[in-house]
């Protein structure tokens, strides 16, 4: 028992002391944790050199778009065939994914031998062959009657031509195989955004936002890129952590000084380290006695494979043995361990290596997303990494030393290269597929310049109808007298109360406005318009609105006072007067009853004699849009239109009284309310209306009424979006096909989204927060496709008031004799305002189709209050005038 024990004890000092002297032979080898920190720092560096544009030509590595923009969703289905082309041999594969529903993937296949000639003769050669034997395949599967994707995987680079002539075949994919790791597992696993290949050469892939590839135009999505992380070092920033021996081994290679990082780590090149540490050190005497054999001389001769098996759990050390025998050798037992060591070290820094480059991408990964934690899966495939009984362990726990923020799952990979090839192309057959349906239903929103002029002519012409006498009773552009008969003059002075109802909120104002220095004081309170009142009986309304007075005549002192009062009563009105207003119809979701056809000036008066407070001298009953344009005219004496753009679209302008049919007098001007939000009622753009303008118009509160406003305003825009989400998703193009029971709500999306999600420095993964926010789980594929929806929307919405504005301009210049106009329009309106492009389209369009008209757009501050209020000042210094 004693002797086992005192064997036991020498056999483990035996080994100690064989791995002391290893260590401190390969010390340079030993990689500390603040080094592989370094070195992942270094190869972000390099990552960034490679994305940009001035630095990618002297970049070591390179990091090639591969123009993969998506990962498998899981509705990928259909046969493909894959070519894997790229050794003595290649293979030709159908693949069928996705049968009757199910997530699977079935392949036949058939190698193909490649002869020598072929091999080394010009490209044109060898894509003949290769279209012969995939004829051959086509033939001998049944598939000559079938044009079927192709997705073909090959290691160097050529370009061919012969593929395509001579059978029906669609190329739809050239795949890289570390890309193809990456997809078929993808397939599996939603998470895989990295693919890395660590067999005779190396690589890594990886899902980059397109926002950060100088090399390729566009800032949307993602899009795969192959790092060819084997040539990290290239450039030199790898000299201090290369040995001796890497340099021996670089030196006797077929491509000196390149490929330097792939030399360090890849099965070609492992077992010739390990060939080469064991020479130097018998050379040295610390191995077999000082004794060589012809076969240690002999580049090549220890493979990886031997490598792999000399680390074997238990069977190592005979494995050792075995191949040291063979290699002429005699070991003794203490060389069979420190040659076991040897093989430990070369492999440990092989993966300790491969874990810092890929802790960078994960990294990258990480901050892209904009995440505290990564949840991500790497794909992995190559024989280094299959065969090593320790490799993948060892990689796995350094990856997670060095990332602690990132959970990652590392997934083999089954037929990475062919079957990759058949995903990559399914998922560019399903992309191709689905963006022609997606570009169909965005195409009904694309506005020629053809149809733009004729809603300009059409909008001239219902102008010319809503004035005429005759046929104003019938039009659908209302064009309502206001008696707004001057603009500002700057001698308005005094304190004014202001009123605005025309949304969810009420607001009362007090304006002072001082002569002669334009300056004007407000103050105001919000008071909410709860639903229930909006929607009962026109008395509970205005004695709503009283009480608000009220209550800011409290807080402001005022209680007693007797202040002349402007109205902004935002909703289609005749007016008999300045101070008369018969209300037309409710919009903006108003439904107070025994209000329409009644004078809301008298409702409004009726209201105050009720509650018996005070006295008020109510001089103006106000259009919104009016106010806007009041307001701007305050400034600019120009300004002769007002524009809102916002919850509801209308415009008005300074019209010749001569124009005005309805009103006697041919001297000076009126302001007319067009109230065009009505355009289109008659059926007259029913040719640029599409199915979603249908089913938006036919769910809201008056369908068939105010069509044109249905499709510019704020108050649409986000409901005709969410229309067309809900038929993408019904097709499968979005959301994987879920319709959420958010997404089915109405009103749901609120145009605001539309204003964020179109922002310019809106990330993508921010688009899909505002998604979740909707409970809609997007992918990034989604999210672009939101943006583009959204953006289809807007873009007409703000073609469609150009072409109207336009009209009105024009209608301006032809009506007073001009070759050219200069005007201004004072505009409002949270879509305006708000919205990323809708201004600048807007503009556009009306510079394009009124190219005679200088048009200055000037923006409205609190256009409806202040615009009541000087609507009033201006209505009393007239009526004084009048008076004097």
């Amino acid at each position: 028992m004693f002797a086992v024990h005192l064997m036991a004890f020498y056999f483990s000092k035996l080994k100690e002391d064989q791995i002391k002297k290893v260590d401190r032979f390969l010390y340079h080898m030993r990689l500390s944790d603040d080094t592989l920190l370094d070195i992942m720092r270094r190869f972000r560096a390099e990552m960034e050199k490679g994305l940009a544009k001035d630095t990618n030509p002297t970049a070591a590595v390179k990091m090639l778009p591969t123009f993969v923009r998506a990962i498998p969703d899981g509705s990928e289905n259909g046969e493909f065939l894959s070519l894997d082309l790229g050794g003595s041999k290649f293979r030709v594969l159908k693949v069928q994914v996705a049968e009757e529903g199910k997530r699977h993937v079935q392949m036949e296949s058939q190698f193909y031998p490649t002869p020598n000639e072929i091999i080394r003769g010009n490209g044109t050669e060898l894509f003949e062959y290769v279209a012969d034997c995939l004829a051959d395949f086509m033939k001998t599967k049944d598939l000559k009657h079938k044009k079927l994707p192709l997705g073909l995987t090959f290691s160097f680079p050529c370009r061919q031509t012969k593929l395509e002539e001579d059978m029906d075949v669609d190329i739809l994919a050239l795949v890289n195989d570390t890309v193809g790791t990456m997809m078929t597992c993808a397939y599996d696993d939603p998470y895989c955004e990295v693919g890395v290949i660590i067999g005779t050469g190396t690589n890594a892939c990886y899902m980059e936002d397109m926002s950060n590839i100088d090399l390729v135009e566009g800032d949307e999505g993602r899009m795969c890129i192959n790092t060819e992380w084997g040539a990290f070092g290239d450039d030199g920033a790898l000299e201090d952590i290369r040995t001796e021996f890497d340099r021996e081994l670089d030196l006797g290679s077929l491509n000196p000084g390149k490929q330097l990082f792939e030399k360090m780590i890849s099965g070609l090149y492992l077992g010739e380290l390990v060939r080469l540490i064991l020479l130097k050190m018998a050379k040295a005497g610390l191995l077999f006695g000082g004794e060589k054999s012809s076969a240690l001389h002999t580049k090549g001769k220890i493979e990886t494979q031997h490598v792999a098996a000399m680390e074997k759990y238990k069977e190592g050390l005979a494995n050792t043995r075995e191949i040291l025998v063979d290699l002429g050798l005699e070991p003794s037992e203490a060389d069979c361990i420190a040659v076991q060591h040897v093989c430990t070290i070369v492999s440990f820094r092989s993966a300790n290596l491969c874990a810092a480059a890929l802790a960078a991408i994960l990294t990258r990964l990480r901050e892209n997303k904009k995440v505290e934690r990564l949840r991500t899966t790497v794909g992995m495939d190559g024989t280094l990494y299959k065969i090593h009984p320790q490799y993948p362990k060892r990689l796995h726990k350094v990856v997670r030393k060095l990332v602690p923020s990132c959970d990652v799952r590392f997934l083999l990979s089954e037929s990475g290269s062919t079957k990759g090839a058949a995903m990559v192309t399914a998922v560019a057959s399903r992309v191709q597929a689905q963006r022609k349906q997606i570009d169909r239903v965005l195409a009904l929103f694309q506005l020629t310049r053809e149809q733009l002029v004729d809603v300009q002519a059409k909008m001239r012409a219902e102008l010319e109808y809503g004035l005429k006498k005759k046929s104003h009773g019938l039009a659908t552009v209302r064009m309502l007298p206001t008696y707004v008969c001057g603009l500002p003059d700057g001698t308005e002075k005094g304190k004014f109360l202001a009123l605005d109802l025309g949304g969810t909120n009420f607001r009362v104002l007090l304006v002072k406005i001082r002569s002669g220095r334009r300056s004007v004081r407000m103050y105001n309170k919000i008071f909410a318009i709860p639903l229930e009142i909006m929607q009962g009986t026109g008395e509970e309304l205005f004695d709503h609105i009283v009480q608000c007075i009220a209550d800011f005549l409290d807080y402001m002192g005022l209680k007693g006072a007797s202040l002349p009062l402007g109205f902004t009563f935002s909703f289609p009105c005749r007016q008999m007067s300045i101070d008369k207003g018969t209300l037309i119809g409710w919009t903006k979701g108003f439904k107070a009853t025994d209000c329409e056809g009644e004078d809301v000036v008298d409702m409004l008066r009726e209201a105050i004699k009720r509650r018996n407070e005070f006295d008020l001298d109510i001089v103006a009953v106000v259009n919104d849009t009016v106010g806007t344009m009041m307001t701007c005219g305050y400034e600019d004496p120009n300004c002769e239109i007002g524009l809102i753009a916002g919850t509801g679209s209308n415009m008005c302008y300074m019209e010749d009284m001569r124009n005005i049919e309805m009103l006697e007098g041919d001297e000076g001007k009126m302001c007319i309310n067009t109230e065009w939000g009505g355009f289109g009622d008659n059926g007259c753009i029913d040719d640029i209306r599409t199915r979603y303008d249908t089913e938006v118009d036919e769910g809201s509160l008056n369908p068939g009424k105010q069509r044109y406003e249905k499709m510019t305003s704020g108050m649409y825009l986000g409901e005709i979006v969410r229309q067309i989400l809900i038929d993408l998703t019904k097709q499968g193009l979005l959301f994987r096909g879920q319709i959420s029971e958010r997404l089915r709500t109405r009103g749901i999306f609120e145009t605001k989204f539309l204003s964020q999600i179109e922002s310019d420095r809106l990330a993508l993964l921010q688009v899909r927060r505002i998604l979740q926010q909707l409970g809609l789980d997007s992918t990034c594929e989604d999210s672009i496709v939101v943006k583009e929806v959204c953006g289809a929307v807007s873009r007409r919405a703000a073609q469609l008031c150009g072409a109207g504005l336009a009209a009105i301009v024009e209608k301006r210049r032809e009506d007073q004799g001009l070759e050219h106009l200069r005007i201004t329009v004072g505009v409002d309106g949270t879509l305006y305002k708000l919205h990323p492009h809708f201004s600048r389209i807007l503009q556009e369009t009306v510079k394009e189709l009124a190219p005679r008209c200088d048009v200055t757009f000037m923006l409205s501050e609190d256009g409806s209050g202040k615009g009541a209020a000087l609507i009033t000042a201006v209505a009393k210094r007239l009526q004084q005038a009048q008076e004097n």
